[in-house]
């Protein structure tokens, strides 16, 4: 399975882990990388103290390559980039915002960098930003969606039509099957969220990770469009939430009612009634709590025999 994105970033398979808030410490980016993908910490959860430690914690878990998201609307920003450079973090995606906010000042100090989009016009400034390669991102993902809502079986051929550049598919994916499809629309790799969510080594709450698993197909929807889309479980809080959105709700009155700290309350923190559940449309399909090297595993070995299957079918058209 090498290829460019393995080159890129030295690791054994094209399966990026994402930088998920109140998912993504230590313990799961170690896994990750410790098993042939790339482990990203997700300092979007994070004051800066606490990012530089569960950095440190991973360099002491794992001597292969690991990662950093950063979403740029970050209030902290030049500490959390400043920290990333002191602690010689060889490779940071970032998401939410514009690529040539950091791009260059990173790839000076020797950083590989990575950005996530959610359309083929933001794909074109990345090439222009100077990053090394991108995200494509469905809006079957969990969390922080794009405002477009292209699905990632339309995105990853549009991107890839726009851009020459090292492509992973993220969105939908959690299956080796669904890493094959990817890869036959033109993305060289993935980004997997939800699946990983949901591992033991996520620092997930065990309640959210148990009610994931019982999700079925529909019970995620975007919301909250008018501040930023994100997809969520509809649990408690999304019900209040859809029924001010549906009588017209301003984006003030949501941003009151978001508050600070309700995604920890629910994902971190276990409040399954008034927390912010986020979680992609994948969840369906996830049906128990694995440990990372399984889901590694499972992954690898999906795809292979999807692939093979392919190989040996014939379709007449």
């Amino acid at each position: 399975m090498e290829n460019r994105i393995c080159k890129l970033f030295g690791i054994k398979y094209p399966i990026i882990q994402g930088g998920m808030v109140w998912c993504s410490g230590w313990r799961l980016a170690s896994a990750v990388s410790n098993n042939g993908g790339l482990g990203l910490i997700g300092a979007g959860s994070m004051h800066p103290d606490t990012l530089r430690e569960h950095i440190q914690k991973t360099k002491l878990a794992t001597d292969k390559p690991f990662g950093v998201n950063v979403p740029l609307f970050y209030p902290e920003l030049d500490k959390i980039m400043n920290i990333i450079a002191e602690e010689k973090v060889p490779v940071v995606f970032t998401s939410a915002g514009s690529p040539k906010k950091y791009t260059a000042w990173l790839k000076e100090r020797g950083i590989i960098v990575a950005h996530v989009i959610a359309s083929s016009a933001f794909a074109l400034k990345c090439e222009e930003a100077g990053v090394d390669a991108i995200v494509a991102e469905g809006f079957e993902a969990g969390g922080h969606n794009g405002r477009e809502e292209t699905t990632t079986l339309a995105l990853i051929p549009s991107v890839r039509k726009v851009t020459s550049l090292p492509l992973m598919a993220a969105g939908g994916v959690g299956t080796g099957e669904a890493i094959l499809a990817a890869m036959a629309l033109g993305a060289d790799g993935v980004q997997i969220g939800s699946r990983f969510a949901i591992s033991e080594e996520s620092s997930a709450h065990p309640d959210f990770k148990k009610l994931v698993t019982g999700l079925t197909e529909g019970d995620t929807k975007l919301a909250l469009k008018k501040i930023g889309p994100v997809r969520l479980v509809k649990n408690e809080f999304f019900q209040t939430v859809n029924k001010l959105e549906l009588e017209g709700a301003t984006a003030d009155v949501l941003r009151v009612l978001l508050g600070r700290g309700r995604a920890k309350k629910g994902m971190f923190e276990g409040d399954l009634a008034e927390g912010e559940l986020e979680i992609g449309q994948v969840s369906s399909i996830i049906s128990e709590v694995l440990p990372v090297k399984t889901i590694m595993e499972n992954l690898i070995q999906e795809y292979q025999q999807a692939k093979a299957r392919m190989n040996t079918e014939s379709f007449d058209f």
